[in-house]
C-alpha cells in the first residue's frame, strides 16, 4: 500500500472514526441522555415534521388530483392555480379534523350511553354472579373451607392501618400530581400549537425547503455521498408514504367488516366497535385486539354467550384480514415480506411501544431494499434498481 496523501487522509479518518465509536461506547449512557435532552427541545419542531408529513398525504393529493398540480385552464382556472397550494392544505387539514370529528361523534356518545346502561345493569350482573356463586360453594364445600382459612388472617388490622396511612400521605401528592398534569397539559398545548404552526410553515414552502436542504448536503458532501443520500431519503419517503396509506386503507377495511358482520349477526354496538376497531387498527397487528377487548366488554355485562360469539367473530375476521388483507395491503405497500412486517412491529414495539411499531416497518421497508439491491449487484443478477422493482400503486393514490 502506497502512503500517499490520499491513503493518509482515509487512514486518519479511520483513525478518527474508530475513536468516536470507541469514545461513543465508554460514554453511552452519556451520549444517550444527551441525545434525550435534545430530542426534548426540539420535539415541538419533530412533531411538526411528523403532522406535515401526514397532512402532506391528502394534501398532495388535493394537489394532484384536483388543482391538476396548478395547470388548470381557463380564466377560473388561473385563477384556482394561485391560490391552489393553500386551498390543499385547507382541504387536507379539514380532511383529517373531520375523521377525527366523526371519530368522536361516533364513539364518545355511544360509548357514554353504554356506560350508563352498564351501571344500571352491573346491580343485576354482579347478583347473578352471587348466585351462581353460592351454586359452585354448595358444590363445592372444600372451597367454603378455603375461604374460611382466608378470614381467620391475623393481619387484617396491620393491612388496613398500612392503607389507611398511605391515604392520608397520598392526599399531598394526589394535589401536587394534579398541579403537574395540569401544567403537563398547559405544556403539551402550546407545545401542539408550535408544532402545528410549524408544520404549515413546511407544507406552505415544502419545494423551497426540499430544494434548500439538497443544496446544503450538495455543498458539504461528495457527489457520491450527495446521490446516495437523496436515494435513501427518497425511499424513506415513498414507503413512509407507503405504509400510512395502507394502514389507514387496511383499518377501513377492517371497520367495515365488523359493522358489516356485527350488523348481520345482529350483534349490539355494531357501529362503535367497528370505528373503535378502524381507529385501534392503525397500531399494525396488535391494534385491532385493543377494540376487541373493549367490544368484548360491553356484551359480557349484557349477555356473556354473546360476547364468546363475538370473540369468536373476531377471531374468524382476524385471520381473514391478517392473512389476505394486510399482507396485500400493507406487506406489498412498502414492499417487505410478511414475515419482516412481524419482526418489524416486534422490534420497535420492544424498543419504542406504539411509535415504534409504526415506524419501523418502514424504515425496515427501506433497509430490506438497499440490502436486497445491494446483494443483486454484488451477485450480477440482472435485476433492475430498486426502484423499479417497488410497487407504486399505492404511492399514487396518497
Amino acid at each position: 500500500m502506497n502512503l500517499n496523501r490520499k491513503n493518509i487522509r482515509k487512514i486518519r479518518g479511520l483513525i478518527v472514526f474508530t475513536a468516536l465509536v470507541i469514545l461513543a461506547l465508554m460514554k453511552f449512557d452519556l451520549l444517550w441522555n444527551g441525545a434525550f435532552f435534545v430530542v426534548g427541545i426540539l420535539r415541538p419542531f419533530l412533531v411538526g415534521g411528523m403532522i406535515a408529513f401526514v397532512i402532506n398525504l391528502p394534501m398532495k393529493f388535493y394537489e394532484t388530483r384536483l388543482f391538476k398540480n396548478g395547470n388548470l385552464q381557463g380564466k377560473a382556472g388561473k385563477a384556482l392555480n394561485r391560490c391552489s397550494r393553500g386551498l390543499s392544505l385547507l382541504l387536507a387539514i379539514l380532511s383529517v379534523v373531520l375523521a377525527i370529528t366523526l371519530l368522536a361523534v361516533t364513539v364518545i356518545p355511544q360509548l357514554a350511553s353504554t356506560i350508563k346502561d352498564l351501571a344500571n345493569k352491573i346491580p343485576a350482573f354482579w347478583n347473578d354472579v352471587i348466585m351462581k356463586l353460592e351454586v359452585v360453594f354448595a358444590a363445592n364445600p372444600e372451597l367454603l373451607r378455603i375461604l374460611a382459612d382466608f378470614e381467620s388472617f391475623d393481619n387484617w388490622n396491620e393491612i388496613i392501618n398500612t392503607v389507611i396511612n398511605f391515604l392520608k400521605n397520598g392526599m399531598g401528592s394526589m394535589l401536587n400530581s394534579t398541579f403537574t398534569v395540569a401544567g403537563s397539559i398547559i405544556s403539551s398545548t402550546v407545545n401542539f400549537f408550535i408544532s402545528l404552526i410549524f408544520s404549515i410553515y413546511i407544507l406552505v414552502q415544502k419545494e423551497k425547503l426540499g430544494n434548500q436542504f439538497g443544496r446544503l448536503l450538495k455543498a458539504y458532501s461528495g457527489p457520491k455521498i450527495y446521490e446516495g443520500a437523496m436515494k435513501v431519503f427518497g425511499l424513506l419517503n415513498r414507503n413512509f408514504s407507503n405504509f400510512i396509506t395502507g394502514q389507514c386503507t387496511e383499518a377501513i377495511i377492517l371497520g367495515l367488516m365488523f359493522v358489516i358482520s356485527m350488523t348481520i349477526f345482529r350483534f349490539d354496538y355494531a357501529v362503535m366497535t367497528g370505528v373503535l376497531i378502524a381507529f385501534t387498527a392503525l397500531i399494525p397487528i396488535v391494534g385491532a385486539f385493543i377494540g376487541c377487548f373493549v367490544g368484548a366488554f360491553l356484551m359480557l355485562v349484557d349477555d356473556p354467550v354473546k360476547a364468546l360469539w363475538f370473540v369468536i367473530l373476531f377471531v374468524i375476521l382476524q385471520q381473514i384480514e391478517g392473512n389476505l388483507i394486510y399482507p396485500h395491503v400493507v406487506g406489498n405497500s412498502v414492499g417487505l415480506p410478511s414475515i419482516w412486517v412481524l419482526a418489524a412491529v416486534t422490534v420497535g414495539g420492544s424498543l419504542m411501544g406504539v411509535f415504534g411499531m409504526l415506524v419501523f416497518i418502514p424504515l425496515l421497508s427501506t433497509v430490506y431494499m438497499l440490502l436486497r439491491e445491494d446483494v443483486n449487484r454484488r451477485n450480477g443478477d440482472a435485476k433492475g434498481p430498486v426502484e423499479k422493482e417497488a410497487p407504486a400503486k399505492t404511492v399514487e393514490k396518497s
